[in-house]
């Protein structure tokens, strides 16, 4: 069943129910059917460059059209602005104006959902996705919009709270009914048009044997121009054509009976329920997606800390909302600014590639201290994010949130890249590169900057023992895939000391679990360590500067 999620971004949902003027102050909640289906008929012409509508488009609001859609509204309260108009003549040297009411509901951040009871096929649910994406605004213009078709699984009817209603029920004294617009379904409009121009054209007869004046044939046109040949030419005709053709409303609608709660629209501000205590997480799994679906399209592996830095900006800017930011789990910085002073306990962004085929699939928000609840509703309500040169945005969606150890319950292969991640449930001694290790401070021969004492001062930041050996991996196909990585931050961040990267592997005298990231960018992606299962004796190494 089509699920569609609205938000409106400026707060404001604007629209002026169907027989009433804007100065009477009442608002259409929930939207109508028929002002949706408008809604993306118009979108349509607007973004996809139509000429014509589509045949998979006519099919999908055709279907759309034959049932009413359950809606389950976000808490919302009626407002008004007023404010004098001017009409554009003067009175007395004076220009004058008239008072206008501008009415709307007041809906926050909070969501709306659409559902309809049919079933879509493949392209035409391709066709709703793309329409909503594109979709700018519903009702007024400044009415904004931000939709999308759900993915996932619908809610459970029990959760709509706006129903059309049926026949013999009633549902209860805090219930209340709302009249909306809707279409008359595709094929009932068809056979009522016919039905009716035939009786209108009896009028007009043609001549039997000889070809009708043109005068009698303008007079067939004019008499049946009225009535639309199809549900779709009904929902593009704008109310001065109904008008001129003396409509009381568009034709192909009608006029149908919602249930809805009678608290939905409070006069005032509205009664928000106390929140839930959202418990801390340290771990939280999105998938990468692309619109078109494809895998190749996904950004390859090289790239993992610029896709880390844009994800990170997307989320401290959502959690900020243009203001001072202060969610220290996710800028590792107290409120007066200060880094924390345990450095490594706030959250590790990891793009990794799990199903092994060379691009960036899924991305982990890792943070030992725990992701509070605005880092986890900014982590959850991230739809979107991008990738510099690539093809266009990368959708997001939330895989999973707990602990470490719920990524292992994912299904094949995803869990046996998660396993080698995190190390097998007893712990791993050898550990190998799986992105480059570059080292935060300048080399040095000797003394606790050469390369050896910088791992082991790392390790030992994350509260984890010294390695037992060091080895540089020697160039083969698997090293050598990590000389093309990005190896410095573009966006607020400082350059590496070298801009060197570095293939290890790590072996420590007890097994030891990860996810183990060292050295500089390591809450980027950076010095990410996987675990291997026998460790590579040192006749098999080699440097390996990337």
């Amino acid at each position: 069943m089509p699920t569609l999620r609205l938000r409106f971004p400026g707060g404001r949902y604007h629209a002026t129910p169907w027989g009433h003027h804007v100065n009477e102050g009442q608002i259409e909640w929930p939207p109508s059917p028929w002002r949706l289906l408008r809604a993306l008929v118009a979108c349509g012409f607007s973004t996809q460059r139509w000429r014509e509508i589509p045949s998979v488009a006519v099919r999908l609001i055709e279907k759309l059209a034959g049932t009413l859609p359950s809606y389950r509204l976000p808490a919302a309260s009626a407002a008004h602005s007023r404010h004098f108009m001017p009409i554009g003549s003067l009175d007395k040297g004076r220009e004058k104006t008239t008072l206008v009411f501008d009415t709307w509901a007041n809906v926050g951040d909070d969501e709306l959902l659409a559902r309809w009871d049919c079933d879509l096929s493949e392209d035409e649910t391709q066709e709703l996705r793309q329409l909503a994406e594109c979709l700018g605004y519903l009702g007024r213009s400044e009415s904004w919009v931000e939709a999308e078709l759900l993915a996932d699984e619908p809610p459970a009817s029990a959760d709509f709270d706006a129903v059309p209603h049926r026949e013999g029920t009633h549902l209860g004294p805090q219930w209340e009914q709302v009249l909306l617009m809707a279409a008359i379904p595709a094929q009932d409009y068809v056979a009522w048009q016919r039905a009716t121009t035939e009786k209108i054209l009896a009028e007009f007869p043609l001549p039997e044997g000889k070809k009708p004046s043109s005068k009698l044939l303008k007079d067939r046109a004019k008499a049946v121009a009225p009535y639309p040949q199809s549900l779709l030419d009904c929902l593009m005709k704008d109310t001065a054509w109904w008008k001129e053709h003396r409509w009381s409303q568009p034709p192909g609608s009608q006029r149908v009976v919602y249930w809805r709660r009678s608290d939905s629209l409070q006069v005032g501000v509205p009664q928000q329920t106390r929140p839930q205590d959202v418990k801390p997480v340290t771990t939280m799994l999105l998938a990468l997606t692309t619109s078109s679906g494809s895998r190749s399209a996904l950004p390859p592996c090289p790239r993992t800390l610029p896709q880390a830095e844009l994800f990170h900006r997307a989320i401290v800017g959502r959690v900020g909302r243009g203001e001072e930011v202060h969610c220290p789990e996710l800028t590792g910085r107290d409120e007066e600014g200060r880094p924390l002073r345990l450095r490594h306990r706030h959250a590790h962004t990891l793009p990794v590639d799990l199903d092994g085929d060379g691009h960036l699939d899924h991305l982990i928000v890792y943070a030992p201290m725990g992701l509070g609840e605005a880092a986890q509703r900014a982590i959850r309500t991230l739809r979107r994010t991008w990738t510099k040169g690539g093809v266009g945005e990368l959708q997001l969606a939330l895989a999973g949130s707990g602990s470490l150890e719920t990524l292992r319950s994912l299904p094949d292969p995803l869990n046996r890249s998660i396993g080698e991640l995190l190390g097998p449930s007893g712990g791993a001694r050898v550990w190998v590169s799986a992105t480059p290790f570059v080292p935060p401070r300048f080399l040095k021969r000797r003394g606790a900057n050469t390369l050896l004492g910088q791992i082991n001062a790392e390790l030992a930041s994350r509260g984890l023992p010294p390695v037992e050996q060091l080895d540089e991996l020697p160039h083969n196909p698997a090293t050598l895939a990590l000389r093309h990585y990005v190896r410095s931050r573009r966006h607020g961040g400082t350059p590496p000391p070298i801009d060197v990267g570095y293939a290890l592997q790590l072996q420590f005298a007890e097994p030891i679990h990860g996810p183990i990231t060292l050295g500089y960018s390591s809450h980027f992606g950076l010095g990410l360590f996987i675990a291997k299962a026998s460790p590579q004796g040192p006749n098999g190494s080699r440097n390996s500067n990337i």
